[in-house]
């Protein structure tokens, strides 16, 4: 069961107007899935509301960063924003709001430790992001990201970056460029389990860099998954070559 949404509109400092918007921001597909299935209202997922707030995320980080540096070059910026905009650095923010006390999950994420999944969090706090534009517009929600995005300390060492630019939006390629840099096996993926009905499927893909290196995510979408696991993995892979380094 999810703690009562009023106190993350206070952690958030952000009193929603529609409080409808942030429970549809918090609520998973594995319970949109079940509430379909059941006697009750339909529930929508969160995953529309993610991929609007992960386009408004990456444009107000580039809004900040270019005021906050104005001297600093384009591939200085894109690291940055590499920085703050990777899963991460969400995840240490969603994990400082308790994003997942407040989700919205089916019976079976639930079981399995759905509220402290990484990849869950990440999405949520993106979707919240979304939650607040809709509701108040592009100025509530830049002051959120000051707060809570570019204030926040940063996951890992800051001045291991990523060479790729401009900042990642395709995580598949990104992870592809990594791979070969480490000089590592090319990502290979594969759909490992498809769940719910036919209008309405969940797809889990798994990336495999070698045979070390393994990711899974889930998504609505064949693309949307592969995505999703492609980005855990670049970011296992990242933190491993800024250990590397600090060993050095």
């Amino acid at each position: 069961m999810r703690a009562e949404l009023g106190t993350l509109e206070l952690s958030i400092n952000h009193r929603f107007s529609n409080p409808a918007l942030l429970g549809h921001a918090l609520t998973h597909s594995s319970a949109a899935n079940e509430s379909r299935a059941g006697a009750g209202p339909p529930l929508c997922d969160n995953e529309q509301m993610e991929f609007l707030g992960d386009s408004i995320l990456g444009f107000l980080i580039a809004e900040a960063l270019m005021l906050r540096q104005p001297d600093a070059h384009e591939g200085e910026l894109s690291r940055l924003k590499a920085h703050l905009v990777s899963a991460a650095h969400l995840h240490g923010v969603a994990r400082r709001l308790d994003l997942g006390s407040y989700l919205e999950l089916g019976r079976s994420e639930e079981m399995s430790g759905g509220r402290s999944k990484k990849t869950l969090l990440v999405d949520a706090l993106e979707a919240v992001i979304a939650a607040v534009y809709l509701d108040g517009g592009i100025d509530p929600v830049r002051q959120f990201i000051e707060a809570h995005v570019l204030d926040a300390p940063f996951a890992g060492d800051e001045e291991a970056g990523t060479d790729i630019q401009p900042a990642i939006t395709n995580f598949k390629s990104a992870l592809q460029e990594l791979a070969q840099s480490h000089k590592l096996p090319q990502p290979r993926y594969a759909i490992v389990r498809e769940r719910g009905p036919e209008h309405s499927k969940t797809f889990t893909v798994e990336v495999r860099v070698g045979k070390d290196w393994i990711g899974q995510a889930e998504g609505r979408t064949k693309k949307i998954a592969a995505q999703r696991a492609a980005r855990g993995l670049f970011d296992k892979l990242l933190a491993a070559g800024a250990e590397a380094q600090a060993e050095e």
